[in-house]
């Protein structure tokens, strides 16, 4: 394994899955991942050198002083149940990189391997004509046959032909060249959405990643902040819907009398 992964702790679970996550449209994977590390009290058990992926293009100011340049963290976190039968390992990337995202995908896949991981997850958007005060469907895709007749089994859309962009879509192409299982559930997310994170997507897909994965999490937290996007977009909408007819329309009484 290249030295530039940095593992403390070696998880022991008997049968243990990794979600790899990375940003993308709408947070939804971020989302997830993050709302699971949280829940499950999940502890970091490692890192990845993110010097070597990233370059620094700027520095943040906080109260007129200028801070040390920072980089992207890519964090391992691990957790199992009381049994120690379950395990599951979280990687979250905080950024994708411009360049080096096959090597980054690379090195996850290595700690993977190296601890034994029987099933990668990784979760995307799936950018529909969906209106974003509907439930959000889950599409799915595995690298074996008959995952995805499991993933048929709970409900998961197989929309058959599509392109998984980026690292969360990479990682299973990689996996599968190594023959490590994977999966990835993709959360809908309204095509004019796309900008604004959507953790509605995230819970649908956490919904199904805990049935898969055989634990228990509980959504409240996740569903009540859906609930407040939601609402938060539809104020938005009202607002720009109102600053067109304002912008762009004129009042009957205000058109010259030649007009119709």
């Amino acid at each position: 394994m290249r030295r530039i992964v940095k593992l403390r702790k070696h998880p022991e679970a008997k049968n243990c899955v990794m979600f790899a996550s990375w940003p993308g449209i709408g947070n939804v994977s971020l989302i997830a991942v993050r709302y699971l590390q949280e829940k499950l009290n999940a502890v970091e058990i490692g890192e990845i050198d993110s010097p070597y992926f990233f370059e620094p293009t700027g520095v943040a100011v906080r109260d007129n002083i200028v801070e040390e340049p920072r980089f992207p963290e890519n964090n391992f976190y691990y957790w199992q149940d009381a049994q120690g039968e379950k395990g599951l390992i979280l990687f979250i990337g905080e950024e994708q990189p411009n360049s080096r995202g096959h090597e980054l995908v690379s090195c996850v896949l290595d700690v993977a391997q190296k601890l034994k991981v029987s099933r990668i997850y990784s979760c995307a958007a799936a950018v529909t004509h969906i209106h974003h005060r509907e439930d959000s469907r889950v599409w799915g895709a595995a690298t074996k046959s008959g995952t995805v007749a499991k993933l048929a089994e709970e409900g998961v859309i197989l929309r058959g032909d599509l392109r998984i962009a980026g690292l969360n879509g990479l990682v299973l192409g990689m996996a599968r060249e190594r023959g490590v299982e994977g999966v990835c559930l993709l959360g809908e997310v309204p095509s004019y959405a796309v900008q604004i994170e959507n953790p509605k997507a995230s819970l649908a897909v956490l919904e199904v990643l805990i049935k898969l994965v055989g634990i228990e999490v509980d959504l409240t937290d996740l569903a009540d902040l859906a609930k407040k996007t939601s609402e938060e977009v539809d104020r938005i909408t009202k607002q720009a819907t109102a600053e067109y007819i304002d912008q762009f329309t004129e009042p009957i009484w205000e058109q010259d009398e030649g007009e119709e």
